[in-house]
């Protein structure tokens, strides 16, 4: 399938959207909007051009060529026709025969999540993660490396470009099946630009034009967003069942959040919505690497926690060190997890009578200390919340690990690759002997 090298957006009630996309549980995911829709059904499919069908057929596979006749009411011999359509280009197959009713068991169309891949790359401020999804977002190759940000972009993203290439020789593809890019960096992103912007930990990179570097060697659609914003993206995509408002948090080398509201993530007006890293929550005298005074993160991030075990004898270099000391049993580092808790909650729980969220997921090289950090969270959050936003909010740990970043990436240009409309527009392409 032939995809442009642009991201298309169209406006919709003022904002940008990509169009719907795959159904789990109860709602459809809407990508640019980030919007998980609990309608059922795209109201576009009724539509029943291709695309829409593919759409449909994701959403509810496997289903048979009767029941998207149904859903659609279009005739068996239009929905045979462009069923065939998306055969040929292999995006739909045959997927076994459903229980017959009289005569011969009607065939099951299935979506073909082999049928290409796409690139991810989750850049944190200090560790990296690569990865080659299949077309339901699972990873077939991956790689990662210990790398900080702060070298800057050209050095970071030739090492991602090369390591691009050694990943899609190692899944057993070729340039031909990847269907597009995404890529998440640890600070604020201009979305639709591809840019990210004033970002305090990545000198070098304001403004530098990410997507366009990835567009010069892929001929796909390139998406950038923030790192915690691909997180909470792929710890979304993975719950079931879904709730409507959510909160993740990454606690790594530093802090940021995720936020899921009414089934669609917040990106605020300029992209910067989430940074709780960078809210003044710690002691005035402590500086933090965005230049201000008292920042949690500056206090409570992994680099903070290291940097203070480190003053009182222990080698600590970065957050794995603090987390293989809280699982030796370190009293004085399970301490400095739990009070980093305390803090982090303390921001939570002015989140939490915010937004009133159903969940709070914590994620990053931190959470893998566990309860620890969880016990300190909790006691500050349900402490200084309002009894009735607490009453059934859950706080646990993200279900994904550090790969919730590659997920997240992988969900995200899947479904803007899969937009009914690029869809349709693709296979006009292909049946013109050209793409867009």
């Amino acid at each position: 399938m032939k995809t442009s090298n642009r991201v298309t957006l169209k406006a919709t009630n003022g904002e940008s959207s990509e169009g719907l996309g795959g159904r789990y549980g109860d709602f459809v995911f809407d990508s640019v909007n980030s919007c998980w829709l609990n309608d059922g059904m795209s109201e576009g499919a009724v539509s029943g051009t291709p695309g829409y069908l593919l759409d449909l057929i994701r959403r509810r596979s496997p289903i048979t060529r009767a029941e998207l006749a149904s859903a659609t009411g279009l005739a068996r011999s239009t929905i045979a026709q462009r069923v065939d359509a998306l055969i040929v280009e292999g995006l739909v197959g045959d997927v076994g025969e459903a229980a017959s009713t009289g005569g011969r068991p009607p065939t099951m169309l299935g979506f073909n999540a082999t049928s290409g891949v796409v690139l991810v790359a989750d850049l944190g401020a200090t560790h990296s993660r690569l990865a080659v999804c299949d077309l339901d977002a699972n990873p077939l190759a991956e790689s990662c490396r210990d790398i900080d940000i702060a070298e800057g972009p050209d050095a970071i993203l030739t090492w991602v470009l090369e390591t691009f290439v050694l990943l899609t020789a190692e899944a057993g593809r070729t340039d031909g099946d990847i269907r597009g890019v995404g890529i998440g960096v640890p600070g604020p992103v201009d979305f639709i630009a591809g840019r990210a912007v004033h970002p305090p930990i990545m000198p070098g990179w304001d403004d530098y034009p990410i997507r366009d570097r990835f567009i010069e060697r892929y001929r796909v659609p390139i998406l950038v967003d923030n790192d915690v914003n691909i997180m909470a993206l792929g710890e979304y995509w993975a719950m079931s069942p879904k709730v409507a408002d959510l909160i993740f948090v990454k606690v790594g080398t530093g802090i940021g959040s995720g936020l899921i509201v009414g089934g669609r993530l917040h990106r605020g007006a300029r992209g910067a919505a989430g940074d709780i890293g960078h809210i003044q929550a710690g002691p005035a005298d402590v500086m933090c690497r965005c230049g201000n005074p008292g920042c949690l993160e500056a206090s409570a991030g992994g680099a903070a926690i290291a940097r203070d075990l480190r003053a009182r004898g222990y080698e600590a270099s970065g957050s794995r060190d603090i987390v293989a000391l809280v699982q030796a049993g370190n009293y004085e580092a399970i301490q400095a997890v739990r009070d980093a808790g305390r803090l982090i909650g303390s921001v939570l729980s002015a989140t939490v009578n915010l937004l009133n969220p159903a969940v709070i997921s914590i994620g990053g090289d931190v959470a893998e200390a566990g309860q620890q950090l969880l016990a300190g969270i909790r006691e500050t959050v349900y402490r200084r919340s309002t009894a009735l936003s607490t009453s059934d909010l859950q706080i646990t740990t993200g279900t994904l690990g550090d790969r919730a970043g590659i997920i997240g990436a992988a969900a995200l240009i899947i479904e803007h690759v899969f937009d009914p409309e690029a869809v349709d527009a693709s296979l006009v392409g292909a049946n013109n002997g050209g793409g867009s």
